[in-house]
Formats: C-alpha cells, sequence, structure tokens
C-alpha cells in the first residue's frame, strides 16, 4: 500500500502545483497589462515591480485559488484513473474505498497546513511590502468620505468627528466625551483637530470643556491643547484589504482594539480571521467531494468530471463570498456566515460519498 499512497499523492500534489503554476502565470500577465500604465506614468523601478509587487503577490494568489485547485487536481486525476479503470483493479484487489482514501487525506493536510501557515503568518507579511509597493506607486492618494465619524478610544472615553481630511489629518466638529459608571463627567468641543507627526499627538483647536459634578458644572475655554489620544490617522484611511496584512497575533490584537473603540468595520477584520481557518478546512470538504464524483467510470470521462467539478467549486467559492457579504452588509453572525458554506458542503461530501460504487 505504500507504494500506492505515494503513487496518490504524487499525482495529488504534483497536478495541484503544476495547475497553480499555470494560473499564476496567466494572471501574471494578465495584471501587468492592467497595471502596465501605472508602473510608465509613476516610474516604478523594474527590480521593485518584481520583487517587491510580484513576488509578494504570488502567495496571495497561491491561498485565493487554492480551493478551486485542490477540487480540479482531485478531479483531473481520479477522473483519469476511473477511465483507466485503475480504480476497478485496487478496489478489486481487496483494498477498501476507504483504505483508499487515505492518501487523498494525507495530501488534503498538508496543503491544509500549507495554506493555513500562508493566510496566517507567509501572505501577511508578504502583504506588508505589496501593499507599501501599491500605495506607491497604484493606488490613489489616501482619502476618507465618512462623516459622522464615532469612535471608543479608552475605556469610557468617546470622540465623534463630522468630517475627516485624510490629506491634511484633520477632524472637524470634534468631541470627546468621558464617562464614570455609565454617567457623563465631561465634555470637550472643539471647531476642529489637527494630528501633530513631530510629536504624535492630536491637537484641539478654539475648544471649550464642560466639567460636570454632583451639584455644579464647571467651563474651560481656550485656543489650542494637546491631547494623547489612543488614536492613530491610519485608521481613517485604513483601506479593508489592508487587514490582509496581519498576521494571526497581529490580527486579534488590531480586532480586540477595534471592538474597544466600537469600530463600524470590525465585522470586517472578524470575517477575514474566520475566513483564515475555514478556507484550510475546505481542503478536506472538497476533497471528499472531487473523490466521490471522479471515482465513478461514466461515458462522458475526464470532461464531464472536470466541467462538474468546476461547477461544484465555483458555487462554492460564490457561496463563500456571498455569505460573507451578508455578514459585512446584514446582520449575520461572522462566523456563522463564513463556516455555512463549509458545513453544507461537507453534507454534501458525505452524501456522494455514500452513493459512490465501492
Amino acid at each position: 500500500m505504500k507504494k500506492l499512497d505515494l503513487y496518490i499523492i504524487k499525482k495529488f500534489l504534483g497536478t495541484f502545483f503544476f495547475a497553480i503554476a499555470l494560473i499564476i502565470s496567466i494572471a501574471i500577465i494578465f495584471d501587468i497589462s492592467e497595471q502596465l500604465e501605472d508602473f510608465i506614468q509613476k516610474e516604478a523601478p523594474l527590480k521593485e515591480i518584481i520583487v517587491d509587487y510580484y513576488l509578494n503577490f504570488i502567495p496571495y494568489f497561491i491561498n485565493l485559488f487554492s480551493p478551486l485547485f485542490v477540487f480540479i487536481s482531485v478531479i483531473f486525476f481520479t477522473s483519469k484513473m476511473a477511465y483507466n479503470s485503475e480504480q476497478i483493479a485496487i478496489l478489486t484487489s481487496g483494498v477498501s474505498f476507504r483504505r483508499l482514501m487515505y492518501p487523498y487525506f494525507y495530501s488534503a493536510l498538508f496543503l491544509a497546513i500549507f495554506s493555513y501557515t500562508l493566510g496566517n503568518f507567509v501572505i501577511p507579511q508578504a502583504n506588508k511590502i505589496r501593499y507599501e509597493f501599491q500605495k506607491r506607486y497604484i493606488w490613489n492618494v489616501a482619502h476618507n468620505d465618512d462623516r459622522n465619524i464615532h469612535k471608543q478610544v479608552a475605556p469610557g472615553t468617546y470622540i465623534y468627528m463630522d468630517s475627516y481630511n485624510a490629506q491634511q489629518k484633520t477632524g472637524y466638529q470634534f468631541t470627546i466625551e468621558k464617562f464614570e459608571n455609565g454617567k457623563l463627567t465631561s465634555k470637550l468641543l472643539s471647531e476642529f483637530v489637527v494630528f501633530d507627526s513631530v510629536n504624535g499627538k492630536w491637537q484641539v483647536n478654539n475648544y471649550y470643556i464642560r466639567h460636570l459634578y454632583d451639584n455644579r458644572e464647571e467651563l474651560v475655554r481656550g485656543t489650542r491643547l494637546d491631547t494623547t489620544l489612543n488614536l492613530r490617522p491610519e485608521e481613517f484611511t485604513r483601506r479593508n484589504e489592508e487587514v490582509e496584512a496581519l498576521d494571526y497575533f497581529e490580527l486579534n490584537d488590531y480586532i480586540e482594539e477595534q471592538q474597544m473603540k466600537g469600530a463600524s468595520k470590525v465585522v470586517v477584520y472578524l470575517v477575514e480571521k474566520y475566513k483564515r481557518m475555514a478556507f484550510p478546512f475546505s481542503t478536506f470538504i472538497l476533497t471528499l467531494i472531487g473523490v466521490s464524483v471522479a471515482s465513478r467510470k461514466v461515458r462522458g470521462g475526464v470532461g464531464l468530471h472536470i466541467g462538474i467539478g468546476l461547477s461544484i467549486s465555483f458555487t462554492y467559492i460564490l457561496f463563500m463570498q456571498v455569505s460573507s457579504t451578508f455578514a459585512i452588509n446584514g446582520n449575520m453572525n461572522p462566523i456563522i456566515a463564513v463556516w455555512i458554506p463549509n458545513i453544507l458542503y461537507l453534507f454534501l461530501g458525505i452524501f456522494l460519498y455514500k452513493k459512490t460504487p465501492k
């Protein structure tokens, strides 16, 4: 059985990495044609284009489409085995179909660990470099169109801005409210607040502060005041995709920080966190479905199996995107939204496995 296991593992992994290499080559060609004008206009150095952008683009692309190519790889070489009656010979020699699944799941385990490591540790570091390149040569200047910004910057401390100008690092109609035991104790109101990059502090201008005591109020006015708010200008201009530049530990810390501040986009970060767990697990599910579908010897042969496989894998990816959108834009719990496709397709895999001729 060791020779058979190695044969299937070699076929599985070899087909997977060959398919990934092929599609990455095509993707890079298309991306070059799309970004070439930006590269020329902004005079991006060739070395930075290759090293900082495209070499760090590859791990992201591998992980993004790994579920699709796991499925296609299993479908392709398993259907060829079925078409050549190799599986029939293996099963008639006394090997059970369940035992035949072992090398598939050994390979799936390797790819799941590979995907988890890429998603949580390798890709975030690569994305840091890639995003810096994109900020310089591809993305437009950071801007922010949000209005009515509310954030919790410390326990019991809340800030409000009517609007924020990212280029000038200035917030307008600025307010700080402090609470103790659910009771408002002070409120600062200012026409505008500016971030001082030299000392790393927010400078409040034309302000007054109301201190509220049990039996009286105190009013303080001023023209300029430095504050040490737990707030960075980048938080107003962070693009949603930049969360992908945070590794596992950084992402957890960032989610905790944003939840404390009452950030409205925290669900985006939670979806990213749960996706990094759900995607590797999908490797096992899609392997189970792929083997169950491709093990049947049918008249259409490999072509029919690949057609079925592409349909199932694309619906899985589409389902994952739709459920994530419901979590971000709706009221669905992020962990449920991310894991629903895996749960449903797991039941589909079990059903197909039981129906497979053994």
